[in-house]
């Protein structure tokens, strides 16, 4: 299964964009600045922003280690004088608990647990509290290897808009946008824009999607039991067998006579841009001067590897900006040394509505800079960015949507995705000449010829 970033979940992995602090290494958005008014800053990332919630969330469990049946102690930070009275009520229900409650308490999941309400009331889809094993599982996906079933998942609203909601029910669906290829998912029959509405016979409803996600997910071997609501049939029940998933990330082939080098990409990690980046350089070298990237299916990742891979083609400038809560717009630029910024490479870009987050970062670049030419469906539209937060003490970690990305125009595509400049619809391909219409409509704008053998044809 997938989980985003970033909310928008896939195969298993988290929804979001900007790696875990203090854990990973990888940089996030640079705090901005700038005051309200001021010029547009251009920074990387908030690397910042994020020790100063790991600073923040230290302290905090300082103080509730020094805070003993609602006794403050004069070496504890105590709560400050002007937020007392709000958070009496806090300190009253902790204090009452641990005097009064019949049983045994386990203040790490108090603890625990107060965190995860205090996001959930946030009412965001994509900011989250996950335990350590879902932490655990979350960043074996993005690693590009979970135990599941192997379907990339979202939680839609149901009304006409169709954007992203928090809790299952009636209104809020489990929805199914791809099964990963060769997957127990595909394999079972789980197509795209199914709804799943009971896991193992007991309805989703009331779940958070992660919730949801981490009942599908389990150990290699075992069955988990899918019930699916598919338009214009009867509900149907898919028992499906876990397995462990091992996507490919990055997948290339030459096509028309090795004029066009096709590069498929299935999520945004490190190793996927430094994939990519070495299956472009590859093709360039063999003489070929058209890409086609194909970004289908891609739920996203690491805004770092949005970057690197958008900066192959892209020399200079602004590849997205992020604003924060105040206003203030800050722009991650395109790196230096890209290997394919000479604009007599062409480029077209494959996209559908499976297409989230980071792939939509990598996108939305080319097309607002006319670098390359977008084909396929309107995306999902994800745009805002997650900060992960490791907690300390083994207590898991939560993603915390800290700003929206806008393109490089600064369009905010969130709930609205990015209109391709050729359509192409998502059906009815078998018959042309690749057996891939938004392949095949590529090469048409390319002129380069879609020879039956060119392709890789299912037997």
């Amino acid at each position: 299964m997938t989980i985003p970033d970033p909310g928008f979940t896939p195969p298993e992995l988290p929804s979001d964009e900007v790696p875990a602090a203090p854990a990973t290494p990888l940089a996030a958005p640079a705090t901005p600045l700038a005051a309200p008014g001021q010029s547009p800053r251009r920074g990387v990332g908030p690397l910042q922003l994020a020790l100063a919630v790991v600073a923040l969330l230290a302290g905090a469990a300082l103080f509730l280690s020094g805070f003993t049946l609602g006794a403050r102690t004069a070496t504890t930070p105590g709560t400050p004088a002007a937020d007392e009275a709000l958070f009496a009520p806090f300190w009253d229900t902790w204090d009452s608990i641990n005097r009064s409650f019949v049983g045994p308490v386990d203040q790490k999941k108090l603890v625990e647990g107060a965190i995860d309400g205090m996001i959930k009331a946030l009412g965001d889809p994509y900011s989250a509290y996950m335990s350590p094993d879902d932490l655990q599982r979350a960043r074996e996906a993005l690693g590009g290897q979970f135990e599941g079933i192997g379907a990339v998942i979202s939680a839609r609203s149901s009304d006409a808009a169709g954007g992203a909601c928090t809790t299952l029910g009636p209104t809020c669906q489990m929805t199914v946008v791809s099964a990963i290829a060769a997957s127990p998912a595909e394999a079972a029959g789980l197509r795209a824009d199914d709804v799943v509405t009971a896991i193992d016979g007991a309805s989703v409803d009331g779940l958070t999607l992660d919730q949801a996600i981490a009942k599908v997910r389990g150990k290699k071997g075992t069955p988990v039991v899918l019930t699916i609501a598919r338009a214009g049939q009867a509900p149907l029940d898919l028992r499906i067998v876990r397995d462990t998933i091992v996507q490919t990330q990055v997948e290339t082939r030459d096509l028309a006579n090795g004029s066009v080098r096709y590069i498929r990409v299935s999520a945004f990690s490190d190793s996927a841009a430094t994939d990519f980046t070495d299956a472009l350089r590859a093709g360039l070298a063999k003489g070929e001067r058209s890409v086609i990237v194909d970004l289908r299916d891609n739920p996203g990742g690491y805004v770092t590897a949005a970057r690197t891979i958008a900066s192959q083609f892209i020399a200079s400038g602004p590849l997205f900006w992020e604003e924060s809560a105040d206003g203030t717009q800050v722009a991650t630029d395109a790196s230096p040394g890209g290997v394919a910024t000479d604009p007599g490479v062409r480029v077209m870009v494959l996209v559908n509505k499976g297409s989230a987050s980071a792939s939509e970062i990598v996108s939305g670049a080319l097309q607002d800079t006319k670098r390359g030419t977008l084909v396929g469906e309107t995306t999902y539209g994800k745009g805002t960015v997650q900060q992960w937060v490791d907690l300390t003490g083994n207590s898991g970690g939560f993603r915390l949507t800290i700003a929206k990305w806008l393109t490089p125009a600064k369009r905010w595509i969130h709930t609205k995705g990015l209109t391709p400049d050729i359509a192409v619809a998502a059906n009815g391909g078998s018959t042309t000449p690749t057996g891939d219409p938004y392949i095949d409509a590529a090469l048409q704008v390319l002129g380069a010829p879609a020879a039956m053998e060119a392709w890789p044809r299912a037997a």
